[in-house]
């Protein structure tokens, strides 16, 4: 319902193709006056990486536009049609798609959730020389992550991803954590967590943090009462702490 809400009252594009793939789709919802330059918060869904799509990720989106900031959704592949590596390289490829289609952006906010907090934090990890880009990323917030994918190797999650220990190895945020740049300082991580997250959760995002923190980012640590692992997500984008954190960066635009 929040999505559907989302698309009647903004500026959309719904399905923007940031590549060729099936699955490499974005919604854009603009700010109410996109004109001149505006900050972007880009939304990344979970679903333990072989459920959802973006369309059910509109539902940050109003108290968003509404202030100025634009917010997409990041369509990818989801197994077992996707490959945990695909995945990674498609989400990456979205930002790069981004920074050289709108060239009004000024400052990118990561959110993830769960399957799409691990792949915003491979966001974070990424070397953009590659690219040829060099997104400017000004804050993240992964919600109930999952930061290292070996325990994963042994469960149920990966009967669709089948992955292997080495695909589990490159592709876990703990181990691929980049010592922050000069850029990076500025850039606030904040690592959200539930109340009734399962323990495994728990420890993987202090653990994950601390990792952060130790290379040198601006990491705040949220431990939510009262939340599992489902709805913290609405409970976050309800009260607002995704908009604060983008708020806080930009107190003249908003």
């Amino acid at each position: 319902a929040g999505t559907q809400r989302a698309r009647a009252g903004a500026q959309t594009s719904l399905h923007v193709p940031y590549g060729d793939g099936e699955g490499e789709k974005l919604d854009i919802y603009f700010p109410t006056d996109p004109s001149g330059t505006f900050p972007v918060l880009v939304y990344i869904h979970g679903g333990y990486w072989q459920c959802l799509s973006k369309d059910e990720s509109g539902f940050a989106a109003p108290p968003l536009v509404s202030r100025g900031v634009a917010v997409v959704a990041v369509g990818y592949d989801t197994a077992p049609k996707g490959h945990m590596d695909a995945m990674v390289l498609q989400v990456r490829r979205s930002l790069a798609f981004l920074v050289e289609r709108y060239s009004g952006i000024r400052g990118i906010y990561l959110c993830g959730h769960s399957a799409g907090a691990h792949l915003a934090a491979m966001v974070m990890s990424t070397d953009w020389t590659e690219y040829g880009v060099a997104p400017d990323i000004k804050g993240a917030v992964l919600v109930s992550g999952v930061y290292d994918l070996e325990p994963i190797l042994h469960t149920y999650v990966n009967n669709a991803l089948n992955m292997s220990r080495e695909v589990a190895q490159r592709n876990s945020p703990m181990l691929c954590v980049t010592p922050a740049a000069p850029a990076a300082a500025t850039c606030k991580v904040l690592v959200a967590v539930a109340q009734h997250d399962s323990p495994e959760f728990r420890r993987q995002s202090q653990e994950y943090g601390q990792a952060l923190r130790a290379a040198g980012w601006s990491v705040s640590l949220l431990d939510l009462a009262g939340v599992d692992h489902f709805d913290i997500i609405e409970k976050l984008s309800e009260e607002s702490y995704v908009l604060t954190q983008v708020r806080e960066e930009l107190p003249s635009s908003l």
